[in-house]
């Protein structure tokens, strides 16, 4: 039987999505996956990360996200010492503001996890070096720090910090010298751009243009990092801005349609369906306040 850690094991009672566990020393860790997602970054040591598709080695300052259905283990270890912050993205917002505007981001949380395998036979992944390292674990510490103490208002400032720890390594990872292989971070740009606009028409020149890459390669390279297509992709993130706004306002459903890019209500009432298995009228009806 597979592994699964789960979330009643690795979260405080009170139920806040996130956590933070530090491994002083790592010590071999067989095959797993978990209930929630992690950042691991890699404080110093050495030692062997692998998935069911990949196996690299780690090094001080290397930074990963690992998504939850993702199976995972440490192997060879030496001295690996790790901090894995802890969450439950289906419990936070990510979508505050501009961030989808970081290409980094893109790449980091949502491209990089979802690899089958390396692109390039080089380094594709993210090490933080210097003052960079220093800064997330710093910003880290005062997440630590919060959690632990648990005072009033401390759900909002943990939750302030774990974000200002994203933009911070979605910065990073855009400027990362360490990384060979560019192309995660120019399909991040055009995932940028089409979440900046999810609303209006594709354009699939234009996107491929933000990319530096003609049509065709384009639409391989998105394909092989998200594993769908830039239009299904495209109407995945109209569901999800849909579906947010069922929740939390009274628009009406025909309106809620239009404000995320549909033009016909009965395509985008078939396609919610299809998506979350419930009509818009059901899904708002099912996650109303009085239930």
């Amino acid at each position: 039987m597979k592994n699964m850690l789960k979330i009643r094991d690795w979260f405080h009672a009170d139920g806040f999505p996130i956590s933070v566990q530090r491994r002083e020393p790592q010590k071999p860790f067989g095959r797993h996956s978990h209930e929630f997602a992690e950042i691991v970054i890699v404080r110093s040591g050495k030692g062997m990360h692998r998935t069911e598709q990949d196996t690299w080695e780690l090094a001080r300052g290397d930074a990963f996200v690992i998504s939850g259905k993702t199976q995972h283990e440490y192997l060879n270890v030496k001295d690996l010492r790790l901090i894995n912050i802890l969450y439950q993205p289906d419990r936070i917002d990510m979508r505050l503001h501009d961030l989808n505007s970081i290409a980094g981001y893109h790449a980091l949380f949502k491209l990089e996890p979802a690899q089958k395998k390396r692109r390039s036979p080089g380094n594709t992944r993210m090490r933080l070096e210097g003052r960079d390292l220093a800064k997330a674990c710093t910003m880290v510490e005062q997440l630590e720090s919060e959690l632990d103490d648990r005072k009033p208002g401390f759900g909002f400032m943990a939750t302030a910090l774990f974000m200002s720890i994203i933009g911070f390594l979605s910065r990073c990872y855009g400027n990362s010298p360490a990384i060979d292989d560019r192309a995660l971070l120019r399909i991040g740009e055009a995932m940028s751009r089409l979440e900046s606009k999810f609303e209006e028409e594709l354009n699939l020149d234009n996107l491929a243009e933000i990319a530096h890459m003609s049509k065709r390669s384009f639409m391989r390279a998105f394909h092989s990092a998200t594993g769908t297509s830039p239009h299904a992709w495209m109407i995945s993130q109209r569901i999800q801005r849909a579906s947010l706004l069922l929740r939390q306002s009274e628009t009406r459903i025909t309106e809620v349609a239009y404000d995320c890019g549909f033009s016909d209500s009965n395509y985008f009432s078939r396609q919610f369906k299809k998506f979350t298995g419930l009509s818009p009228r059901a899904y708002r009806d099912a996650n109303s306040p009085r239930h």
